[in-house]
């Protein structure tokens, strides 16, 4: 089944933070390729711990290649063909895990924001210089590799501001898989702060796009988000919030304390989430909690008026309403 088509008949969980999956399995990610580094160093890590998220009750694995780019590997001395070849091994990777789920699962290959390759904290505020075009320029060849290795989705994830969004959005047309588009932001507003409304505009009339929202945002902003994502757009809504601590670029180290809980998955759904999960620090125990509140909460049926590919029409209740480390 597509996922879209999933989606129109019920919540899919997706996976948590696979950065800290790793580090809780002892893999150093100091560095500046994060994750993306074990792509080429250690690449059955990343397996496990996409295989420890199926296993948890994931139905949706989010790939090692945020922090993948062929700029970040180029700086290490990998040249473009071997760039290739490991995007294309961080959906192979996620298929592979997968396999022994036993039940139907999909892959969304991670496309980060620009700030993501400069790993210098820039991803939680945006506005870099360029122009849409030239932002178009970088994510294009990723997708593209990405596209061709054949997931089932691509994740646009943690943008932070709309002249990003726009160039992914760009960037996706005629690749062949569709996306997800999802924003970080403080409040009501994109990391670079724009209000919300405007930011989510853009995709309500891209065909390629699946799903609208946030993530690895404070689980306190997901609801309102997620709704005026869903009002927005009329598309279902996809959040998965961080652990609710605070990334701190210079220390490279997380502060404050926890604030995901899985007993907000109701509200999120309430409010036209359909990819509900989470992003860093929640790790295996957490989603296994989020898949059991969905389970709880009637995940397996039907959305009302729903049939099997319609579209989806957006919450009834909706009203107006820090970068990924993976």
């Amino acid at each position: 089944m597509r996922l879209a088509d999933a989606l129109a008949q019920r919540p899919v969980v997706l996976d948590g933070g696979l950065a800290n999956q790793l580090e809780a399995a002892g893999h150093d990610l100091s560095d500046a390729l994060w994750s993306a580094r074990l792509l080429a160093d250690e690449p059955a890590a990343i397996e496990a711990a996409h295989r420890a998220y199926y296993e948890a009750g994931a139905e949706v694995a989010i790939t090692a290649s945020y922090q993948a780019t062929y700029e970040g590997f180029a700086r290490r001395g990998i040249d473009a063909g071997r760039t290739s070849e490991l995007l294309g091994l961080s959906v192979d990777l996620a298929r592979r895990a997968g396999a022994a789920a036993g039940r139907e699962v999909w892959v969304a290959a991670s496309a980060g924001p620009y700030g993501a390759m400069l790993a210098d904290g820039s991803e939680y505020r945006g506005r870099y210089g360029l122009s849409v075009d030239e932002l178009e320029r970088f994510h294009r060849p990723r997708l593209e590799t990405l596209a061709a290795a054949g997931p089932d989705v691509l994740a646009l994830e943690t943008v932070p501001d709309t002249d990003e969004a726009r160039a992914l959005l760009r960037a996706v047309r005629g690749l062949g898989v569709p996306a997800w588009l999802s924003y970080s932001v403080s409040g009501t507003r994109t990391r670079a702060g724009q209000p919300l409304a405007e930011a989510f505009a853009p995709a309500a009339d891209a065909d390629e796009v699946i799903a609208v929202g946030v993530n690895c945002c404070d689980p306190g902003d997901a609801e309102a988000a997620v709704a005026l994502a869903a009002r927005v757009t009329g598309k279902p809504g996809v959040v998965y919030p961080n652990s609710g601590e605070t990334w701190d670029a210079a220390a490279r180290s997380w502060r404050g304390p926890a604030r995901f809980a899985a007993g907000q998955v109701a509200g999120w759904r309430a409010a036209g989430a359909r990819l509900i999960g989470g992003c860093c620090r929640v790790g295996p125990s957490v989603i296994a909690e989020v898949a059991g509140e969905l389970a709880r909460d009637g995940a397996g049926d039907r959305t009302e008026g729903d049939g099997e590919g319609s579209p989806y029409e957006g919450p009834k209740d909706a009203g107006p309403g820090r970068g990924t480390r993976r």
